[in-house]
């Protein structure tokens, strides 16, 4: 077995098509299509069930996936290593961000990264904070800049860069935007708007009224913070967000202080135990624990 038929697996699970993955690895589709096969030949067992239109991991693809991931990683890690001991940070550096985290300006920071390590290839996605970490602890990341809502996985370290306050976002024509406060057992007539379940925010306000015996029950669900920012403004219900989001429209949205038990928005940057050269770099760069 092969780091290139890793690759050329790893590609093909991913695009989930034979001529794009193709297409992206640079090489012809029968090429590819070879590789493959001699991979399963050699595990003895099919890896993907294909069709006309698109190709579907078997149970044993999925098995192979995530190992798949892990040797590629610690692959690079190894060259990563060579070049550092050379004084050279090079390499690749795969980073995660959930949206709008507030505390720190993830585009900026990796462009100031690039500027002092211009030999590095530098990916950016973003997600929902839960899926960030595990991304990391699988090794499909090198560092992901979260909102903590839960304990890392063995693996996996967090280091705080600062807390914030969850808030009550609502409408300026809404009552409780002029009374400063509100506990959180008074939302329980309220509508909800808000985040996808792997978003911070969304497990965050899951908990703070489950805390109270309230179900958070959303109604209206997005994946982008404008998205739920609109949904607030035309009155469709509220949401319990960090302050940062709370005050992106000051004319129109009110972000009101929660009483009761409410957990901390803490903002955090997720690396493995063992991060890459890249990776400890940019963590240095963050400068983590200074909340």
């Amino acid at each position: 077995m092969e780091l290139r038929q890793l690759e050329h697996f790893v590609t093909v699970a991913q695009e989930r098509h034979f001529t794009h993955a193709a297409e992206l690895l640079q090489i012809s589709q029968s090429g590819l299509s070879a590789s493959i096969r001699a991979l399963e030949t050699e595990l003895g067992a099919p890896l993907f069930v294909r069709s006309t239109r698109r190709v579907e991991l078997t149970a044993a693809g999925t098995a192979l996936l995530e190992e798949s991931h892990r040797t590629l990683a610690s692959a690079a890690a190894a060259r990563d290593a060579v070049l550092a001991v050379r004084g050279v940070v090079g390499g690749s550096l795969s980073v995660g961000s959930e949206q709008c985290l507030g505390v720190v300006d993830v585009p900026r920071e990796l462009a100031r990264f690039r500027a002092d390590h211009p030999g590095v290839r530098i990916r950016l996605g973003f997600a929902g904070s839960t899926a960030l970490v595990a991304d990391v602890a699988a090794g499909r990341l090198d560092l992901a800049v979260v909102a903590v809502c839960a304990t890392a996985p063995a693996g996996v370290t967090l280091h705080t860069l600062a807390e914030r306050e969850l808030l009550l976002l609502c409408r300026q024509e809404d009552p409780r935007a002029r009374a400063g406060s509100v506990s959180v057992e008074d939302l329980a007539d309220d509508t909800f708007v808000g985040f996808q379940p792997d978003w911070a925010a969304r497990v965050l306000a899951d908990r703070t009224l489950a805390a109270v015996g309230l179900r958070h029950d959303v109604q209206l669900e997005v994946n982008d913070v404008h998205s739920l920012l609109d949904l607030v403004e035309a009155g469709l219900g509220v949401a319990v967000v960090p302050a940062l989001i709370a005050a992106k429209r000051p004319d129109r949205l009110a972000g009101v202080r929660l009483t009761g038990e409410i957990p901390p928005w803490e903002v955090a940057v997720a690396v493995p135990d063992n991060p890459s050269p890249a990776a400890a770099a940019f963590l240095a760069q963050l400068g983590p624990d200074r909340a």
